[in-house]
């Protein structure tokens, strides 16, 4: 019988130690071959494209384009490769960002060599692989009771949407607010839940409408 090819994997993480070091556990299995480190989206996603490996490791925060930006545009590319995310993010927005994004699998550093290399076979062959704190944080969201129509927007929430009016990115905002990327998020998440809309825009002319 002939010996599977090793399944091609790519690394989209800024941080040059992790990367050697995901790069060494890939290629010390025969099982997985590491064929492309980059440590920016700007830079990755053209050369993704241009020669898709099977599977993507991919960091959130990364400088410039975030990696939630970074999967859905490979995403629009149709880059048929699947995508695994690597952070240390714990957040449920962080994690349902990228998911929606085109994501498919999501597990938290640090994470054992071990673990890894079954996160990739597991996804090459059409699995979603979770680390069981992200599965239950799933769970959860799920089990959450939804807000209730009309529910007022707390005082954050509605310098949030201020913002959101003047036409401020979600970065700007968290930079004015001195809080993270992700906060502004979740802050972003309950408002649309409160207001019962779908998009930015729906928000913006349900606040003008009040």
């Amino acid at each position: 019988m002939t010996a599977a090819a090793p399944i091609t994997v790519a690394l989209v993480e800024d941080d040059v130690r992790i990367r050697r070091a995901l790069a060494l556990i890939l290629d010390h299995s025969p099982a997985c071959r590491c064929v492309g480190q980059y440590s920016r989206g700007e830079e990755a996603v053209p050369a993704l494209c241009a020669a898709p490996p099977q599977v993507v490791i991919m960091d959130i925060n990364l400088p410039g384009m975030d990696g939630v930006e970074c999967v859905r545009q490979l995403a629009a590319r149709g880059l048929p490769s699947h995508i695994l995310m690597l952070t240390v993010h714990k957040d449920s927005d962080a994690i349902f960002a990228a998911l929606a994004a085109g994501a498919t699998g999501y597990l938290v550093k640090p994470v054992p060599a071990a673990q890894l290399l079954a996160a990739v076979s597991d996804i090459h062959n059409g699995g979603a692989p979770m680390t069981s704190s992200i599965a239950r944080k799933v769970v959860q969201a799920f089990q959450r009771p939804p807000a209730a129509p009309g529910e007022a927007l707390s005082a954050r929430e509605a310098e949030v949407l201020t913002r959101l009016s003047r036409g401020e990115s979600y970065k700007e905002i968290a930079e004015q607010l001195q809080v993270s990327y992700w906060t502004v998020h979740t802050h972003i998440g309950r408002i649309y839940k409160k207001l019962q809309v779908h998009s930015r825009a729906q928000a913006i002319a349900h606040r003008g409408g009040r």
